[in-house]
């Protein structure tokens, strides 16, 4: 056989079976399903799950890192409608602190099995990040009604 035919099929044989292992979902569960009652949001390595809910002001939303990587939520400032209160792991008071904090020493984050809740108290649409995986398109969305 010749020797760049063989390379070439090794490296596609090994590429192939790489890929598959970043499909590879979360090797932890929700707590809970989204019914409309209650929800527990899962993170799985670079989506929330699921990455957009309902919910009726009053409801309290958790959210559980249920992947081995480090997350963190934290509220887009600009999609809070008026009179809402700015949530993200950490306690942090605005949407730069958070992010400030997360760059310095990693503040706020969520470890494995660890979780955060939130309730929401004014309808509207809140979107949310994950700041460590953000540019890999870890955002979520509430929409909360009356």
């Amino acid at each position: 056989m010749n020797r760049r035919v063989y390379l070439a099929a090794v490296g596609s044989t090994v590429s192939a079976g790489l890929a598959g292992c970043s499909a590879v979902t979360s090797p932890f569960e929700n707590d809970g399903p989204c019914d409309g009652q209650s929800c527990t949001i899962g993170m799985n390595r670079n989506a929330f799950l699921p990455d957009e809910y309902e919910a009726s002001v009053g409801e309290t939303v958790v959210w559980k890192n249920t992947s081995e990587a480090i997350h963190t939520v934290t509220a887009r400032e600009a999609s809070l409608p008026e009179g809402a209160d700015y949530f993200a792991t950490g306690g942090f008071e605005d949407e730069q602190t958070a992010i400030d904090a997360w760059h310095e020493s990693q503040g706020g984050k969520l470890e494995t099995r660890e979780t955060f809740e939130h309730t929401f108290e004014v309808p509207g649409t809140y979107t949310y990040i994950c700041e460590p995986h953000v540019t890999a398109g870890m955002t979520g969305k509430i929409i909360v009604s009356e």
